[in-house]
Parts: structure tokens; C-alpha cells; sequence
């Protein structure tokens, strides 16, 4: 039996989003295995979905052609007669690999006009913008053009080893229980714009410290500066680890944690597939776009008028849309988790 091919987004929390598609493909393919194309760095990611049975990783430069890269691929993917590939990404060279290949039914929105490229095109409905929910966005590629998926949707959800995840903490110095370890996660590789500041980030470390929680800094390596500052602005309450886990690493870490406390990032959406309780904090972006999709997620954002700009940095200079969301306002919220007591 023919399967089915996904080009995967390049961004962690766009992959999330897009679990609930694999999840409806599965449900309407059964008997067919679903594999995944996507870089490299996001193969740890994809291999704990269920719905994902081999992720085929790629090692494209961004914004390169690589002809040669993508024409040899395509031969090996046309070995395996997959029947049909969605493109999630909108770019002209993501669809290119499905065509080299001669997949009969390539699907995917019309993009960077992908007229050939794929044979089955979808458009965004008109009225409602480029924000609409991510997760349906990518789910309505599951139903013919024009259609609109059943909801509610599948939630992310990502597996895990509990006694793996428990000697990856362990490794990594987390208190063992009852001790309570709570992940902060101050970067956002977009830009400052959905980084709430450090200096909250500090105060919120000091006062989680003070209640006996052991507070580890979870981010890649551009965000050890932005990790650093908290570290000092919390008095060294927090302890970093950014630049210092692989992927999946993190992901154990924290499938671990008590609690996590997030920017709109790659690891927020993480933390809502593990259903780790969370405080998610918003400013630049839009909870009604890239939500944590996640009952145990509490999302702050205080809707300004100037909110949601989706800028990288603010454009009135002032970052008002987090700057004004005070730590102690997010420790209330933990507070509602029932996490705290």
C-alpha cells in the first residue's frame, strides 16, 4: 500500500501545530504509514509524534537552492511510491522535492505560486486574514479545497519516557521529587518583541526560589545572553542551561517539570504537547494564532491596542505589551495551576 509523504514547517512550534493534520491523515489513511521531511535539528521532535512513522531528515541550507541536494532526494523518495505529499511550508522550493519525485498527488496551499508544482491547491478562505488558527490552517489540508475540518481538533501530544526523561533530569542536577523544578524559557528566536524581560524573568526566579523551587533556563544557544540576564536579574536564584541541551534533551526536561513559564516560542508549544502545567506570555503575537493548545496552559496577554503587531521589535519602542504584565501577576496565575501549595 502506497503511503503518505509530509514536508514539514521549519520552526518547532509550527510543527506542533501541524500535528493535528497528521493525526486527521491518519485517521482517514488507515493502513497507511505516514513519513516526515524536515530538517535535521527537528527529527527528535517528529520521532516522538505517533502518528509519524519515519522522519526523513534534510540538511538544506536556508534560503539555498541546492538543485543537486534535492534532485538526488527526489530519486530516493521515488523509490519508496509514495502516493501522496503534503507541503506545509509556502515556499516554491519546498514543493519542489514532491514534484522531483513524481508523488501523483501533491497538496498544499498555492503559496509562492506553485501552479504545477503541486496539483491540488488550497487558499486560505478570504475575510480571514493570515492569522487564523495555525492548527487549522494546516488541518484543512486534510479535506478537499474549500472544506473546513471537523472541530475540535486533535491536540498535540508528544511521547515520552518517563524513566529516560527522569536520568536526563537527574543528569542535569533537577531536584528529585518532592523538590519542585519549574522551567522558565526567556528566548524567542523571532525577536524581542516576544521576549517578556529579563528583569521580570529575574524577579519571578527569586520569588519562585524563595519557595523552594529549583528554577533551570531552558533555550537554544542565541538565547544564553537573554538566559544570563535573568540569571543575574534573579540574584542567581536561576540556573542556565541554554545552549547546553539537544532538542531532545529538552524535551525531557521538561516532560520533568512542575511547571513552565514561556515566551511564545517552540518550547511553549513543547511544554503544552506534554501537558506540563503553564504560564505562556504574549506580546507581539497572538494567542488566537499559536496558542498552547493544552486544558493546563494559561496564556497572559493583554490585548493593547497596539497588539497583535507580529513585529520582531516593538514599533512605538515602548514593549508596553509585555513590559506591563508584571511578575506578580504571572505568579497568580501560576497560583490558579494549583501548583504552588
Amino acid at each position: 500500500m502506497s503511503h503518505i509523504l509530509v514536508v514539514a514547517p521549519n520552526w518547532i512550534g509550527d510543527a506542533l501545530m501541524c500535528q493535528p493534520l497528521l493525526a486527521r491523515l491518519r485517521e482517514r489513511n488507515p493502513g497507511r504509514s505516514i513519513d516526515v521531511l524536515a530538517p535535521r535539528s527537528m527529527a527528535a521532535l517528529f520521532s516522538r509524534m505517533p502518528e509519524v512513522r519515519e522522519t526523513i531528515a534534510t540538511d538544506f541550507a536556508h534560503g539555498a537552492l541546492q538543485w543537486r541536494a534535492r534532485r538526488r532526494l527526489a530519486r530516493e523518495l521515488r523509490a519508496r511510491g509514495y502516493a501522496q505529499a503534503y507541503v506545509l511550508p509556502n515556499s516554491w522550493k519546498s514543493a519542489l522535492v514532491p514534484y522531483l519525485a513524481r508523488i501523483p498527488r501533491r497538496i498544499g496551499y498555492v503559496g509562492e505560486a506553485r501552479y504545477g508544482l503541486l496539483n491540488l491547491r488550497h487558499r486560505a478562505p478570504k475575510g480571514r486574514g493570515e492569522r487564523e488558527p495555525m492548527a487549522l490552517h494546516y488541518a484543512r489540508l486534510a479535506e478537499p479545497p474549500g472544506g473546513e475540518p471537523a472541530t475540535p481538533l486533535p491536540e498535540p501530544r508528544l511521547r515520552i519516557d518517563r524513566e529516560a526523561a527522569l536520568r536526563t533530569a537527574r543528569r542535569f542536577g533537577f531536584a528529585d521529587a518532592p523538590g519542585r523544578n519549574a522551567v522558565l524559557c526567556p528566548g524567542a528566536e523571532y525577536g524581542p518583541a516576544k521576549r517578556w524581560p529579563a528583569e521580570h524573568y529575574g524577579r519571578l526566579a527569586a520569588a519562585l526560589g524563595e519557595r523552594g523551587w529549583a528554577v533551570w533556563l531552558l533555550g537554544a544557544r542565541v538565547d544564553a545572553q537573554p538566559c544570563e540576564d535573568v540569571v543575574r536579574a534573579g540574584g542567581g536564584r536561576a540556573t542556565s542551561l541554554a545552549g547546553r541541551t539537544s532538542l531532545d534533551e529538552a524535551i525531557e526536561l521538561i516532560g520533568q517539570a512542575d511547571l513552565v513559564v514561556s515566551n511564545d516560542s517552540g518550547l511553549m508549544h513543547i511544554a503544552a504537547a506534554l501537558q506540563v502545567p503553564q504560564v505562556a506570555i504574549f506580546g507581539s503575537s497572538s494567542p488566537l494564532h499559536t496558542p498552547p493548545l493544552s486544558a493546563r496552559a494559561k496564556v497572559l496577554w493583554l490585548r493593547l491596542e497596539c497588539s497583535p503587531c507580529f513585529e520582531r521589535e516593538c514599533p512605538l519602542g515602548h514593549l508596553r505589551c509585555l513590559r506591563d504584565i508584571a511578575p506578580e501577576r504571572v505568579l497568580q496565575e501560576i497560583g490558579g495551576l494549583g501548583v504552588l501549595t
